[in-house]
């Protein structure tokens, strides 16, 4: 069995800096005609010239012969300048700004602390119909971890869609079904991306036979229930969802480690999850929408002509692939898949 679409594209992806780009752009260019190219490196790109001059050095690395276009963001701090989102959108390749809470994941210490001191740029990217992306969790110690999502809806998200109606708003790599209901209940400003891993696994993942830290990332997977109404939402034909991977490299002696980072490398075959996420669901029909056009819509840019054919047959996942300092181990390492990429 073979299935055509469009070329889909990732519509939240981590790539690094560095040597490192030269091993994780190949996978994602491969399979996605588009990628939104998240901000948190150290240090972060706060401003359109260097978020420009990041975009340079991933196209450096781009395979000759793949059309692949970084879409570049910049990090929102307490201190962003309006007048930078202007200069942003002037640049035709800056498309978003990302909102880290201070701490919440990897190189967020210099995220937003209180999102009322960021209002004169959000009102900027409102103006400039400038889409917000969020990591949508609160960060204080005194929450749960499971339970950060939710409070992150109720204290930060609520107040903010008040404050500016018409403001794009992404919330990114959604977890639970409380934010499933809360995209659902807005309106055409609201999108929300969901990962592989969210689809595919609860957090019974994380712990089967021991601490498996390449199921460990930021959110955190939920419980069964969260899982299933992702599902629903993911395969609904609902524009406001659509595909974001978060696929985040570490290598392995930084994930395999006493206090090992959070984030799933799921860039080499993340098509090919989305796919079996879907072929469970008995949804293959909706699956061109989620990858291919609700997010190109969101955005306001022009859908992909390319196609690409995946083809059900089982293969091996590598245990591993080089890195720039070792090992990077992908999700599902050495375990069977269903779907191939041609």
């Amino acid at each position: 069995m073979k299935l055509t679409i469009s070329r889909p594209d990732d519509w939240h992806l981590h790539v690094r800096d560095g040597d490192a780009l030269k091993y994780t752009v190949p996978f994602t260019a491969r399979q996605f005609a588009r990628a939104i190219i998240m901000p948190n490196l150290s240090p972060p790109n706060i401003n359109t010239e260097q978020a420009l001059a990041y975009r340079d050095r991933i196209l450096a690395v781009t395979p000759s012969g793949l059309r692949f276009q970084p879409l570049m963001t910049l990090y929102l701090t307490d201190n962003t300048p309006a007048d930078e989102i202007a200069i942003a959108k002037q640049s035709g390749h800056v498309v978003a700004v990302k909102l880290y809470p201070a701490g919440a994941t990897t190189n967020s210490d210099a995220g937003v602390t209180d999102i009322r001191k960021c209002y004169k740029t959000l009102e900027a990217l409102q103006k400039h119909n400038m889409p917000l992306l969020v990591h949508g969790e609160v960060t204080s110690p005194d929450v749960d971890v499971f339970d950060r999502e939710k409070q992150f809806i109720d204290k930060v998200l609520i107040p903010t869609r008040k404050a500016f109606p018409e403001l794009k708003i992404v919330f990114e790599h959604i977890t639970t079904k409380d934010a499933v209901d809360f995209v659902l209940s807005e309106d055409q400003y609201t999108g929300a991306t969901i990962t592989p891993q969210h689809l595919l696994y609860n957090r019974n993942a994380i712990f089967k036979g021991g601490i498996r830290p390449h199921y460990y990332c930021l959110p955190v997977l939920k419980r069964e229930e969260h899982r299933l109404a992702l599902n629903s939402a993911a395969i609904s034909g609902n524009k406001k969802f659509f595909l974001g991977t978060d696929s985040a490299p570490h290598s392995q002696n930084n994930k395999e480690n006493a206090c090992g980072c959070a984030g799933i490398f799921s860039a080499p075959l993340a098509i090919e999850l989305y796919t079996r996420a879907f072929d469970d669901n008995n949804a293959l029909d909706k699956l061109e929408g989620f990858a291919s056009f609700h997010g190109a819509d969101f955005y306001g840019l022009e859908r992909n002509t390319e196609t690409i054919t995946l083809e059900k047959a089982e293969w091996t996942v590598p245990e591993s692939y080089p890195f720039s300092d070792g090992n990077i181990v992908p999700l599902h390492a050495g375990e069977k898949e269903s779907w191939q990429l041609l």
